[in-house]
């Protein structure tokens, strides 16, 4: 398990790492070099519309990968999905900007990204699963936590890049080539993880299935319609959280309130990485007290949080905007961290590759596709105080919770060591 639990880890921190680079990115410079002729809001929403499609595509990536995992394995969806994505990135470093091509630019950008989410909507499934299906049933939630840490490895390693490049660089040079360095990085990267997982063993529940689904997406849809419905109303408001303060606020911070990329950079990199530190530590927790429990209260917290969070971000202090990040992080991370174990479990294993992901994919869109869009729009209309993001994402957030409260238990019950006398039937 340790040994499995690392390559999944390492495995979704380089896909995750090819996601995020492209979001802090557009965050920070692919608006004035891809949408020129457009004003600097209109430019950022048009950069943040682009890396909206990435998300659009994971839930056809969870489709197309998740018929391969439930058709042939859950091995096979790693290796394809981490080269599609591999490649994909590499080649966002290389897309000439619309000063040199014009129109084309934008939308290779946009095809590419199209790619990526394609590439990531197959990772997660595979990943996942491969790890909750080997994992022993008291301990699933833990090792099936690691996978999900993958995400905070790959945001920090993303960032550090962007960080390093920024405070190295003037921005002349910046814009001009040091933004493309991260993606040209990739490449390797999706080397070292093709190595990594080319000796995992197959998953044995995989193995054990007798009668696979023949179109496994027609079945989920006929038979897990409304769990799939309902798992991605449930996710929404993590995705809307994460990509609220990861991507969202790195923009607002440096455009309009005028703190460093490297300042805002900091505060976001240190909350993510005490959100990946704690996550196998809430996923025992969830082993312990159950999913759907850990699943309410983070959702809850969020309810609670979001406009403390925008009220702290609008300071432009950097510990206070540090404060805020974190606080809607861990309350992220007390879902999070236990929905590997939690997705899996709602579905049949000859769906779930299928299941498990369309669900978590789809709550994506909801809730990660428009959010830094809608944000921009709503702080661009208030005042200091962005307080319609909050109310934007507390409204999330209490979709999510009822949604939550709809889904069933799933935590294996324990089984007594020794099975209690029967007593005698008398008469």
């Amino acid at each position: 398990m340790p040994r499995l639990a690392a390559a999944s880890l390492a495995g979704t921190a380089i896909e995750f790492y090819d996601f995020f680079v492209y979001g802090t990115a557009a965050a920070l410079v692919l608006g004035p070099l891809f949408f020129p002729t457009f004003s600097p809001v209109a430019g950022t929403l048009a950069a943040f519309g682009t890396f909206g499609v990435g998300f659009v595509a994971r839930p056809l990536g969870s489709v197309l990968f998740g018929h391969l995992g439930d058709r042939r394995g859950r091995r096979p969806v790693l290796v394809a999905s981490l080269l599609l994505t591999g490649a994909s990135t590499v080649a966002v470093g290389c897309v000439p900007s619309y000063g040199s091509i014009g129109v084309a630019a934008p939308v290779l950008l946009l095809v590419l990204r199209f790619l990526q989410g394609l590439g990531l909507g197959g990772e997660w499934g595979g990943a996942v699963l491969l790890t909750a299906e080997h994992a022993p049933a008291d301990r699933r939630a833990l090792w099936s936590s690691f996978p999900q840490v993958g995400p905070a490895f790959g945001f920090v390693l993303a960032n550090g890049v962007m960080l390093a490049l920024s405070a190295a660089l003037a921005d002349a040079e910046f814009a001009r080539w040091g933004w493309r360095v991260p993606f040209w990085a990739a490449g390797a990267l999706a080397l070292a993880g093709l190595w990594l997982r080319s000796s995992l063993a197959e998953s044995p529940r995989f193995l054990e299935i007798d009668d696979h689904a023949r179109v496994p997406f027609v079945e989920v849809v006929r038979h897990h319609g409304r769990l799939v419905l309902l798992t991605a109303g449930a996710l929404a408001i993590g995705y809307a959280v994460f990509y609220a303060v990861t991507t969202w606020s790195l923009a607002y911070a440096t455009e309009r309130l005028g703190v460093s990329r490297t300042v805002m950079l900091t505060c976001v990199m240190a909350a993510v990485v005490v959100n990946g530190a704690l996550t196998p530590l809430v996923a025992l927790l969830g082993d312990r007290y159950g999913r759907r429990p850990m699943c309410l209260t983070g959702c809850a917290a969020c309810v609670l949080w979001m406009l403390p969070m925008v009220a702290l971000l609008a300071t432009g202090q950097p510990l206070l905007m540090f404060l805020g990040i974190l606080g809607a992080l861990l309350a992220f991370v007390t879902m999070f961290a236990v929905i590997a174990a939690y997705l899996p479990e709602l579905y049949e294993a000859r769906v779930r590759c299928t299941g498990a992901a369309v669900g978590y994919n789809l709550g994506g869109v909801l809730g990660g596709a428009l959010t830094p869009i809608v944000a921009t729009v709503l702080a661009e209309r208030g005042g200091r105080v962005p307080w319609g993001v909050g109310v934007y994402l507390t409204g999330i957030a209490l979709l999510s919770l009822v949604c939550f409260a709809l889904l069933p238990e799933t935590r294996p019950v324990p089984v007594p060591a020794v099975e209690p006398a029967v007593e005698p039937t008398v008469g």
